[in-house]
């Protein structure tokens, strides 16, 4: 078995001079890093005093879903003669949160709208959104359900009639 490894380095930037001496005290503000990447900026949700200009957690759980989900779908159509002319996800995360504060997703929808060639078979396109889906490493790691509602548009070629 392959083992892989991702290293990741998470530092918070929202210290205000404080620290954590109250709740509202510190800024959630934090940067994520991998070496030779750009960095993210990331907070909390505002929900959660975060800055809402930029990522929280959990829109990227949904983003990590998503663009799994969309790698595994576009392999599976290269090697099956479906040719994506563009791919586009409008996905959807819910998360409930607990009178304790805790929280949990309890479901992740994926919306992608896929336009393939005309002459691709439609029927695969739709099929291929299932396989994607089982074979997506980070829906296999997750405990809530992650639907795929797909929509495929079949487009004519440039130069055809």
């Amino acid at each position: 078995m392959k083992r892989h490894h991702y290293e990741v380095r998470v530092d918070w930037t929202g210290n205000d001079g404080d620290g954590t001496k109250s709740y509202k005290s510190y800024r959630r503000d934090h940067s994520i890093q991998s070496a030779g990447k750009p960095e993210i900026s990331g907070s909390s949700d505002p929900s959660f005093r975060g800055d809402p200009a930029r990522y929280n957690p959990e829109e990227l759980l949904v983003a990590s879903l998503s663009a799994c989900h969309m790698l595994w779908y576009l392999h599976l159509c290269a090697v099956n003669d479906v040719i994506v002319r563009e791919y586009r996800d409008a996905a959807l995360g819910v998360m409930e949160e607990n009178q304790n504060g805790s929280g949990e997703f309890v479901q992740v929808v994926l919306k992608p709208v896929v336009k393939i060639s005309g002459d691709s078979d439609r029927a695969k396109a739709i099929a291929l959104h299932h396989e994607a889906h089982g074979l997506c490493f980070i829906a296999r790691s997750v405990k809530f359900p992650v639907e795929v509602v797909p929509e495929i548009v079949q487009v004519a070629e440039a130069g055809s009639v």
